[in-house]
């Protein structure tokens, strides 16, 4: 019964505990949504009520299955660029394929708790990862602004004025956020004074009908799964990926937890969902959802008013949202791009260690360079991993101390003992001393892999052959299995076969 009670009281929380920051936030993001699915639509060859239909139907699935609340889930950039060459030679409806197999996908890792590996992304990843988003975001809306007329650069600065100076406003300030309020106003003074500049209806045309469902009419074989495969697989990594970090990130802005194989699994669940809608395949957008949070969304309801507005704003009310001007748009991302970079991370750059700002600066320059998110974090984690056993393996050393009779020689060693430290392992051995018994305490130290077996085999076997009796003392029960398990210098049999019968 308790069990039942608690559980109600968080869906409840989830769903209405922030009732009015959740609907006003989920107006904004609905609205900041359609030039960017539009845009994703077009960057992925296929028609813009692909990436519409998509980012409804994610953005309502997350909702109900998603493991982190807030969060805004819809058609992506990152996503569509690997998708291009699979539309352009095979078509649509292996897209839709794709997607399906995409969720499929992620419903396993999450099954196999991938979302577990994040605890192996470093802080330095994250922040370069942040940083480098904001980066793009901004670069992202750069074309609406080359080879315009003034027109639009006074919209897009008048835009930033409101989003940055009504919440000064006592009272209504804090009511309404401010994305809300200069998107609604930019539209009406370019209604009303009737400038010809950008507009959301520019894009691409927006759909007049809501999505059916819509099984993908390709041959259930062996040969659709080899075309689909080398998209799906990758698609369901960077769609993870990007997620992951982003449910990271706004559990930092909101200062809670997150449920991360849960969310695997949730991405999967909405992308099969977008496949069967006739949408394309989609995952957490890390611009969208800073904005939800910095508009006051906090719960599931943002989410889900995001994505049902969003189709009811396309479907129902799209002589309106034609006449968005790009630059209010424009203005809001900038917003979300200024907001996202962490500017903390420029300060501390004097502060960090060298190897966390290289981690960091790394992860930006080949998010940035190749637009391609997973191989950035990929090269910030392999650096990371660099740096980290670097550093360890210089924490090994042993202390030597011999008895009065100058007969036993004991090493007393401290630290982590694995491939990196394996060679520092054996430096702290004298092989030559002639002494009858050498001790090798090993009570503060510890054996990871089997290059640290294999280093201490090789100490105790040079011992022998000076002449000295070996004895190992200190093992704990994790060094103890892997040693007993791999090690030869104790087993007379094993011995034989590396000594090679000598």
């Amino acid at each position: 019964m308790l069990l039942k009670n608690t559980l109600l009281h968080s869906t409840r929380q989830d769903w209405f505990g922030n009732l009015r920051g959740d609907i006003l936030a989920g107006l904004v993001v609905a609205l900041a949504l359609i030039p960017e699915a539009i845009a994703f639509s077009i960057i992925a060859g296929v028609d813009p009520k692909i990436g519409l239909y998509a980012s409804f139907c994610i953005a309502v699935i997350s909702a109900f299955t998603g493991g982190r609340p807030g969060m805004i889930s819809a058609a992506t950039g990152a996503m569509a660029l690997l998708m291009v060459t699979l539309v352009k030679e095979h078509g649509l409806q292996y897209l839709l394929a794709a997607t399906l197999l995409t969720g499929v996908l992620q419903i396993v890792m999450g099954y196999l708790k991938l979302g577990s590996l994040m605890s192996f992304v470093s802080r330095s990843v994250v922040t370069g990862f942040v940083n480098a988003l904001a980066i793009l975001i901004f670069l992202a809306q750069l074309p609406e602004l080359t080879d315009v007329t003034w027109h639009v650069y006074a919209m897009t600065a008048a835009g930033l004025g409101i989003i940055y100076l009504f919440p000064l406003l006592p009272v209504v300030g804090k009511a309404i956020p401010s994305p809300l309020v200069c998107i609604l106003l930019l539209t009406a003074v370019a209604m009303v004074v009737g400038l010809d500049i950008r507009t959301v209806g520019d894009m691409g045309e927006l759909p007049d009908t809501l999505p059916i469902f819509l099984w993908p009419a390709v041959p259930l074989n062996l040969e659709t799964l080899q075309i689909i495969l080398p998209y799906s697989l990758p698609l369901a990594v960077v769609g993870l990926l990007e997620s992951l970090m982003t449910a990271t990130i706004v559990d930092d802005l909101t200062d809670t937890d997150s449920d991360k194989n849960r969310e695997c699994k949730s991405q999967g669940i909405a992308n099969i969902g977008a496949g069967l809608l006739g949408g394309m395949a989609g995952c957490a957008m890390i611009g969208q959802s800073v904005i939800n949070v910095k508009s006051g969304g906090r719960g599931r309801l943002s989410t889900f008013i995001a994505g049902s507005v969003l189709l009811i704003l396309v479907v129902f009310l799209n002589d309106w949202v034609a006449q968005i001007p790009m630059a209010a748009l424009v203005a809001v991302m900038i917003m979300v791009s200024i907001g996202t970079f962490n500017w903390q991370s420029i300060r501390n750059i004097r502060q960090y260690p060298l190897s966390t700002n290289i981690v960091m600066i790394s992860t930006v320059v080949v998010v940035v360079w190749t637009h391609n998110l997973a191989l950035g974090v990929f090269v910030g984690v392999l650096l990371a991993s660099l740096f980290f056993a670097n550093k360890i393996s210089h924490f090994m050393y042993a202390d030597a101390r011999i008895d009065d009779d100058q007969r036993v020689r004991t090493y007393e060693v401290h630290g982590q003992v694995f491939f990196n430290s394996a060679t520092r392992f054996l430096q702290q051995f004298n092989f030559k001393e002639a002494v009858e018994k050498v001790v090798i305490d090993v009570s503060r130290a510890h054996f990871w892999d089997v290059s640290a077996v294999h280093a201490l085999d090789t100490a105790v076997i040079k011992f022998r052959r000076e002449g000295a009796e070996v004895e190992i003392i200190g093992l704990n029960e994790a060094s103890e299995t892997i040693i007993d398990r791999f090690g030869v210098h104790d087993k007379p049999e094993e011995l034989e076969k590396v000594l090679g019968g000598h």
